[in-house]
């Protein structure tokens, strides 16, 4: 069985509003007789939005209204009705995904967005949605290499490790293009931001609002943005400037990097290597900034990789769904279900195997990529396990993930582990014993799952022997 899907990503970001239409193409690839598996072969990118800045009605609110109103049009250019729409994703990030304004988005695109998987992302999420759209991911997998990819949009620069295809580390810095703004007629400096006026002011670099900006006067600003990214990959000497540029922490380093890729709006003119006409049409220095890495020693000392997507490395092309049925050996203490819009923290296996402190350290670690605001999302657990767990390999996870989960047990939501191998039903009886029976868990295997990925469960059937389960992919076209 073939079928095609129309899809639409919708990627609303503190400085930019953009859509993507694709085509996807999905097969049955089971047999008549077994559980249906659903298996993307074929995607095509069908229309590409014009990319806007994001409507705010003030620093740190949208205009949802004006949010709608772009979409619609886009909607109308590419000559899409929004009932002929299939799946799709809606992913909100930077200043847009504090809890006020997702639920105004999410309002606002009600009738658009239909039963679409929606991302609200904060820094570490955000970098690593941003480093697989822009395909660093796989070239590591594919390469069995470490790869660096650094997301640079208009106020952040957002970090991403992948080690074998897996996440490794995240890190986010004030590196962006439009942390100075300019008049695109004048060329006067309409904008700095607050950090960079205090480094201006302290290195005496002769700028402020109205100088009349040029390529040499601006040079000492970019050549300090440049050296903190620098810095930051491990190239140069780390000092108090990374420390002071840091949005919440940079990477830690813990892999040596030989590969870097850029996405993100400023990721055009890294990559660019034509003549430019006006270095401020755009009303900032991302263009400058662009050219100054290009001529780093980011693109010298690592190996440069052109990255799939640049500024569209966040939009995301679509949110495939697979209907999986959990193994019938499972752990479930309560019908909480139905559960919906559950976004996956997957541990790699060699975290899995470094014992109980190891264990708890990852999975701690990694639970900070789901905070918004200091607050932790509702997240369940992925893990590989083992084919044939003895009762000390049960009693090392179970003890492991428990430490490791603390916030996710202090809130009221069931605790959620998904397990490839079969072995959830004891996992999740040691863990619930582990707790002294205080808190509902729910423990499921024969499901893979990955970082980006989101979950539905569905209420139990076979007389309550198994789970059905919605593995929604982030799948970047």
């Amino acid at each position: 069985m073939r079928e095609e899907l129309l899809s639409v990503g919708i990627d609303i970001g503190t400085s930019t509003t953009q859509l993507i239409f694709s085509k996807i193409i999905v097969e049955n690839m089971a047999s008549s007789y077994t559980v249906p598996r659903i298996v993307i072969v074929d995607k095509e990118i069908i229309y590409r939005s014009d990319i806007y800045f994001t409507p705010l009605l003030s620093i740190h609110e949208i205009d949802g209204p004006k949010v709608r109103s772009i979409i619609e049009h886009e909607y109308e250019k590419a000559g899409i009705e929004p009932a002929k729409i299939d799946t799709g994703a809606v992913i909100i990030t930077g200043e847009t995904a504090r809890k006020e304004n997702a639920q105004e988005v999410l309002t606002t695109l009600s009738g658009l967005a239909g039963d679409f998987v929606v991302a609200t992302a904060g820094p570490d999420l955000e970098s690593i949605i941003s480093g697989k759209g822009a395909g660093a991911h796989l070239y590591s997998k594919e390469h069995s290499t470490s790869v660096v990819n650094i997301d640079i949009g208009g106020g952040t620069s957002n970090l991403a490790v992948f080690l074998r295809g897996d996440v490794k580390e995240t890190g986010c810095l004030d590196v962006g293009g439009r942390l100075v703004k300019v008049d695109p007629s004048t060329h006067a400096i309409t904008y700095i931001a607050p950090k960079y006026e205090q480094l201006i002011c302290e290195r005496n670099l002769g700028l402020a609002i109205g100088t009349i900006a040029t390529r040499e006067n601006l040079k000492p600003i970019l050549d300090i943005m440049v050296e903190i990214l620098e810095q930051s990959a491990g190239l140069r000497t780390q000092d108090h400037l990374l420390s002071f540029i840091m949005t919440n922490k940079n990477i830690e380093l813990s892999v040596p990097i030989e590969c870097i890729s850029f996405s993100g709006g400023v990721a055009d003119y890294v990559y660019y290597d034509g003549e430019i006409s006006d270095y401020f049409k755009f009303g900032d220095i991302g263009i400058l900034l662009g050219q100054a890495i290009q001529g780093s020693i980011l693109c010298q000392k690592l190996k440069l990789i052109r990255s799939t997507e640049t500024i569209r490395a966040t939009v995301v092309g679509a949110g495939t769904h697979t209907t999986e049925i959990s193994g019938s050996t499972i752990t479930y203490t309560n019908n909480a279900f139905p559960i919906k819009n559950l976004p996956i923290l997957k541990l790699a296996l060699e975290e899995e195997l470094e014992g109980i402190e190891g264990l708890a350290k990852a999975l701690h670690k990694k639970l900070e990529w789901f905070k918004l605001e200091g607050d932790l999302q509702r997240v369940a657990v992925a893990i590989q396990g083992k084919a044939n767990p003895s009762f000390n390999d049960i009693q090392t996870y179970a003890k492991g993930l428990i430490q490791g989960m603390q916030e996710l047990i202090e809130r009221e939501l069931p605790l959620i582990i998904i397990v490839e191998e079969d072995m959830a039903k004891a996992l999740g009886q040691s863990i619930y014993h582990l707790l002294e029976y205080k808190k509902d868990v729910i423990c499921l295997d024969s499901v893979k799952l990955d970082n980006g990925d989101y979950i539905d469960i569905g209420s139990p059937i076979a007389e309550g022997a198994v789970l059905p389960v919605v593995v929604k992919t982030l799948v970047f076209s």
